[in-house]
């Protein structure tokens, strides 16, 4: 019979649980405690000694293996519940069978230029810029949002319990509006894009980004991941622009986040600054 593995707490902020080690020692620490190293993270005491033996514990095989408890990644919950709640939103308004056609989805799905029923204009470059962040919400079909929680919910719990729920949060909200500057610098005027996928790949983008420094070792899945998410990107009716442009902004504001993983003021502003950048895009190129 399986065991649950007790929750692991920062020694330094008992309060915030967490899935990064000291590479040298092995204490648990949060996301604000880490030092980057060439090999692993290493805590306050040990970031200025030489490097040890111990590499960093996989926080991503952890909680893929379920262990932890589900309050270290409520955002990614409650990110699935709007995003599933929205689609039924979809199918009681009417339209088709696949959530489309319905006041909603006329509303909110993303597009460059376009009029309603009534000849007046619609589309981001008519004003309607809620377009670019509803559009993340909104899904063609149950295939499309089924494939896209499922993905949200074992990538996305692992970097919310890596960087805190509020830094996740503001990642995923950058990382698709960046996504929807991508989808429109890719796409026809008239085309319409949908999904979470371009917050997605952002996420994907930050674990790459946490990879590469040292901060988890997935044994390089998330680069199969990506790779194989980016073939899948170039079948018919899939935005690559979208994909594109969320896993950048994902991965830059990633990077910021660890410049900065000590200013909470300053992490906000990484976030705000890449979705200013994202708007600015989206609209420089419609």
């Amino acid at each position: 019979m399986a065991t649950e593995t007790a929750a692991r707490y920062c020694y330094r902020h008992p309060d915030r649980e967490t899935g990064l080690s000291c590479s040298e020692c092995g204490r648990p620490i949060c996301y604000e405690c880490m030092t980057p190293a060439p090999v692993g993270l290493r805590c306050p005491e040990h970031s200025g000694k030489p490097q040890g033996v111990k590499k960093v514990t996989s926080a991503a095989g952890r909680v893929a293996s379920g262990q932890g408890s589900r309050s270290g990644y409520p955002v990614t919950i409650a990110l699935i519940a709007i995003n599933v709640g929205i689609y039924l939103l979809e199918l009681a308004s009417g339209g088709s069978q696949d959530g489309t056609g319905n006041k909603i989805w006329l509303h909110g799905a993303l597009v460059a230029r376009g009029s309603y029923l009534d000849g007046s204009p619609a589309g981001v470059a008519n004003g309607e810029w809620w377009r670019l962040i509803t559009s993340a919400f909104l899904h063609a079909g149950i295939f499309h949002l089924a494939t896209n929680m499922l993905g949200l919910y074992w990538l996305g719990r692992v970097l919310e319990v890596l960087i805190g729920s509020w830094r996740y949060l503001l990642l995923y909200l950058a990382s698709a509006l960046s996504g929807a500057a991508g989808a429109l610098w890719l796409s026809g005027p008239f085309d319409v894009t949908v999904g979470a996928s371009g917050a997605i790949f952002g996420i994907l983008g930050a674990l790459l980004v946490l990879e590469r420094k040292g901060a988890i070792n997935t044994g390089g899945q998330i680069i199969a991941l990506i790779v194989l998410n980016l073939l899948i990107s170039f079948l018919p009716g899939i935005s690559i622009g979208g994909h594109i442009g969320g896993f950048i902004g994902g991965a830059i504001l990633m990077l910021l986040y660890l410049q900065f993983r000590r200013s909470n003021a300053l992490a906000i502003a990484s976030a705000v600054a890449v979705g200013v950048v994202s708007v600015i895009v989206a609209y420089a190129v419609i």
